[in-house]
């Protein structure tokens, strides 16, 4: 993906979709307000469902999943589809925020790879259609920082001043955690203090906690190395072709992004409209060679058009993916402990 040329497309999309201009058939089927992460999606697509559905589509993007669940629980916002991780479809299923889907509206959920159907975060499948799955692993300079192949890399004082880290608890503990040896979604709270204690070791030698930042900070060479989404060092390389992505030895994060809609939409057939188009095999092999996530269509890994790179990226080998763990909805308890950690770690 060109990313100047996503964002040059996304601005001009975002004049035309919230001031009802722009080519084709004119809107005349109501709205869908989807809510998504930033720099995850094919805008050219917003248009084309569009001109084909006639429905409006109303595009917000958040930078995380904390920040996506905080925004819905403060309420005064109306989204119709959101499209959060697992761990996080869990814990907005627990507490009866989402709506179940009527499948029938949805014909293309067929084209889903059996592998990623009920899925533990939601093991009856009537909430989510998975739209992406990915990793998380460290994107670096090896001019700067050498080769690597560790989570320690992170945590090395001689990256002083050119490390970024995730600026969300679930992510950053995560990483700590998989150096350490532990599992993601351990609730041992001995295991978590030793996880915190590395984290706040490792602040002064940080550049800073990023999200959508760590972007310019990478692709212009102002910081070394990251922790992020292999996905976006796609996106990154074809910017700084010196930029190297390795999921280190100890393992990490593998995770799937699902379609899902808000309890009382208030537009839920064309949020299952929506579902369904971007579930179709030509917008998924679209979205993904634009984005550089894997999609879960079944048909796009043999028709993407993409470089050996992005492929090995996008479709790692089984034996990296067995040293993965994906993130599951921890206890409340657990998840007061990261609140109270992180608010810790960062005053």
């Amino acid at each position: 993906m060109k990313k100047t040329l996503s964002i040059v497309i996304c601005a001009v999309m975002l004049v035309c979709l919230f001031s009802g201009c722009g080519g084709g058939k004119t809107a005349s089927k109501g709205v869908v307000n989807v809510y998504n992460w930033g720099e995850y999606i094919d805008m050219d697509l917003l248009a084309q469902f569009e001109n084909e559905t006639g429905i409006k589509v109303n595009y917000k993007t958040y930078e995380s999943n904390e920040q996506m669940y905080s925004v819905l629980k403060q309420g005064g916002v109306s989204y119709d589809v959101v499209i959060p991780s697992d761990y996080m479809i869990s814990r907005l299923i627990d507490e009866d925020m989402l709506e179940p889907l009527d499948f029938s509206k949805i014909p293309n959920y067929s084209l889903i790879e059996d592998g990623l159907k009920n899925m533990d975060y939601d093991p009856e499948n009537k909430y989510s259609v998975p739209y992406m799955w990915g990793t998380v692993g460290i994107i670096y300079d090896p001019a700067v920082v050498g080769e690597v192949d560790s989570w320690g890399a992170l945590f090395d004082e001689k990256n002083s001043g050119n490390i970024l880290m995730f600026d969300n608890s679930r992510d950053a503990m995560g990483i700590a955690l998989k150096y350490l040896g532990y599992s993601l979604n351990t609730t041992d709270k001995n295991e978590l203090n030793e996880a915190f204690e590395l984290l706040k070791q490792q602040k002064p030698i940080l550049q800073g906690y990023v999200m959508d930042q760590i972007f310019d900070k990478l692709e212009s060479g102002e910081a070394a190395i990251g922790a992020y989404y292999a996905g976006d060092y796609l996106t990154m390389h074809e910017t700084n072709p010196n930029l190297k992505f390795c999921i280190p030895k100890e393992g990490s994060n593998v995770f799937v992004d699902a379609m899902c809609v808000l309890k009382n939409a208030e537009n839920k057939e064309n949020a299952e409209a929506f579902i369904n188009f971007m579930t179709g095999t030509e917008q998924s092999k679209a979205n993904s060679e634009i984005i550089g996530y894997t999609s879960p269509n079944k048909e796009v890994k043999n028709l993407i058009d993409v470089d050996d790179l992005a492929k090995s990226v996008m479709y790692p080998d089984d034996a990296v993916l067995s040293k993965c763990e994906t993130y599951v909805n921890l206890p409340q308890e657990t998840l007061d402990y990261y609140d109270e950690m992180w608010v810790k770690l960062k005053s």
